[in-house]
């Protein structure tokens, strides 16, 4: 693992236009990019069109494309490269999912995050449309469920890039979770 500081002083170097700070940046991070790929990608059949690197290509392309990014820190970054993951993943399985009809929504847990990219397209872009919904009524619940069960954050790292406290995220984290399988389940939320 790269030294924190390393990450962070680049990262600033990077928000302040010193040119080759992004192109220093990802060789550093790759590994870690990698494994956060497999993470979002973990309990998914095998995808030709999308594994884990393609994954992490596609993240850095969107990442380095946002001239309005600015990463504070590290965990920062690594939250907002878990959320272009997420957008990748319910964009694919959106097409998926029009690409062939059917199937009721099935029951997902969010304690360990197992969704099937090709077998379940249609969870994952129901779970996506609550997460919009979610985020209309208190943006920090929807953060934190990108955060924990599509980036694989701890609380501690969550809390660190919400600039929130641990205990803040465990008590969002359970509001949260009876939120969306509320909305998932079709139950009336408010």
């Amino acid at each position: 693992m790269n030294d924190p500081g390393t990450i962070t002083s680049i990262l600033r170097e990077a928000r302040d236009g010193r040119a080759g700070a992004v192109d220093r940046l990802f060789p550093l991070l790759y590994e870690e990019l990698h494994r956060l790929a497999q993470y979002h990608l973990r309990g998914h059949a095998s995808s030709p069109t999308l594994n884990a690197t393609a994954l992490v290509n596609e993240a850095y392309i969107r990442m380095v494309d946002q001239t309005q990014a600015q990463f504070s820190d590290r965990a920062h970054f690594f939250a907002y490269a878990s959320r272009a993951m997420r957008t990748i993943i319910v964009d694919h399985a959106r097409r998926r999912s029009s690409w062939k009809r059917g199937g009721g929504i099935s029951h997902v847990s969010f304690e360990d995050g197992e969704i099937s990219l090709e077998g379940q397209a249609d969870l994952l872009v129901a779970l996506d449309d609550a997460l919009t919904r979610l985020a209309s009524l208190s943006e920090r619940l929807s953060r934190i469920v990108e955060y924990r069960f599509f980036g694989g954050m701890s609380e501690q790292e969550t809390a660190e890039a919400l600039g929130v406290s641990d205990r803040t995220v465990r008590r969002d984290w359970v509001k949260a979770r009876a939120w969306l399988y509320a909305d998932l389940s079709g139950e009336s939320v408010t």
